[in-house]
């Protein structure tokens, strides 16, 4: 159901993560999940220490985009930075998804860190019967 674009895109991931912290120009990626359970489709994003008031979801024809932001979270002009190893800046994250899934419907939960998005699979990609129909009344051909 969803489709991969770009094959580099960890390695892209990983040199991005070394680097440098993400921008809203240049954006880091965040890690995710994604896996079918029952009729929808699901995707879990890590986002540990994000505020939902920092993430942004936006649905454009078959294109997922999430974005986010981690700020520090120093509150004197005292604080004196030891060790700073979690990542900070402006992460994002675009998948395309497949003509199958319903857009219009998409639920969004986060809880502990953890963005989790639930597509539900459109009911025209649902397995179903097929009624045959014919005439009930036959007519028979006497020669």
């Amino acid at each position: 159901m969803l489709m991969r674009t770009d094959p580099f895109r960890e390695l892209d991931r990983l040199t991005q993560q070394l680097m440098s912290p993400g921008t809203w120009t240049r954006p880091s990626t965040m890690a995710m999940d994604a896996y079918r359970e029952g009729d929808e489709y699901v995707v879990a994003f890590d986002l540990p220490g994000v505020s939902t008031e920092a993430i942004d979801i936006d649905v454009e024809r078959n294109m997922l985009t999430v974005r986010a932001e981690r700020r520090p979270v120093t509150k004197a002009d005292d604080v004196q930075r030891e060790l700073s190893e979690r990542p900070l800046g402006v992460f994002s994250r675009q998948i395309v998804l497949a003509d199958t899934l319903d857009t219009e419907h998409i639920k969004a939960d986060y809880d502990a860190g953890v963005l989790t998005l639930r597509i539900p699979i459109a009911e025209r990609a649902k397995p179903r019967k097929i009624a045959i129909g014919g005439d009930s009344s036959r007519k028979e051909i006497s020669g």
